[in-house]
């Protein structure tokens, strides 16, 4: 089986443990990031790709459940998760499975065991993914961040991507204001401007490629993906 090449987010607040984590796995040539905090964590995994996410549970800013359900509601692609953690109990680690955790370890750990999981988790994500999700007009292909309407590349950008796979994948319902905050941002969300910026600038690159209309503001609530139908201001 050939050997992975996998981009990492460690989450760890614990500054020996991350550089002893982190440097056996640039030491496998792979690719890492390291959040020591919840908030930074979240804003990581919901605006970059990334293989698998090692979350430590103890965070001086927010407890890791919290985290990984964040990770797994806003992340671009259902990202893997491997708690590393040393609450060791059943109650734990059924609390996390529930979470989102896709694999639990306990402190401490053997380093190669870590990046075995990895691998494994990896491999199970590929094999899982749907590589092409195909809307109405739209075609998205999920893991390259790319869409085309009909056969036409749509240059967006990678908010612009996550916001119209958003939509694509409620379609034919509307996202919530506060659903798109949450999902792009996290806990943090820019000014109350930034959202209606990304929409307006989604639907203009809507518009010069054929799009016009495709994109509806819905009062009140949020937007929605109507292929037949005059979009509204907003």
């Amino acid at each position: 089986m050939n050997k992975l090449s996998l981009s990492i987010l460690l989450v760890e607040d614990h500054l020996a443990i991350a550089r002893q984590v982190l440097d056996f796995l640039d030491g496998l040539g792979w690719q890492t990031d390291h959040a020591g905090t919840g908030a930074l964590a979240v804003q990581l995994a919901t605006r970059n790709s990334y293989d698998v996410v090692l979350l430590d549970l103890n965070l001086p800013d927010l407890d890791g459940l919290q985290v990984c359900r964040a990770i797994k509601a806003g992340a671009p692609s259902n990202v893997p998760i491997l708690m590393l953690t040393a609450r060791d109990s059943y109650e734990d680690k059924a609390r996390g499975f529930r979470d989102g955790a896709d694999d639990y370890l306990t402190k401490p750990f053997d380093l190669r065991e870590v990046a075995l999981r990895c691998e494994a988790l990896a491999r199970r994500q590929q094999l899982h993914v749907h590589q092409e999700m195909r809307v109405g007009p739209f075609t998205l292909q999920t893991r390259a961040g790319r869409a085309l309407l009909g056969d036409v590349p749509l240059p967006l950008t990678q908010t612009g991507f996550k916001i119209l796979l958003l939509l694509c994948r409620e379609h034919p319902h509307a996202v919530s204001r506060s659903a798109l905050l949450q999902q792009l941002w996290g806990s943090q969300p820019p000014d109350s401007d930034a959202l209606k910026s990304h929409i307006y600038a989604l639907r203009k690159q809507l518009e010069l490629v054929g799009g016009a209309g495709v994109l509806v503001t819905i009062p009140q609530l949020g937007y929605r993906l109507a292929f037949d139908a005059a979009a509204s201001d907003g």
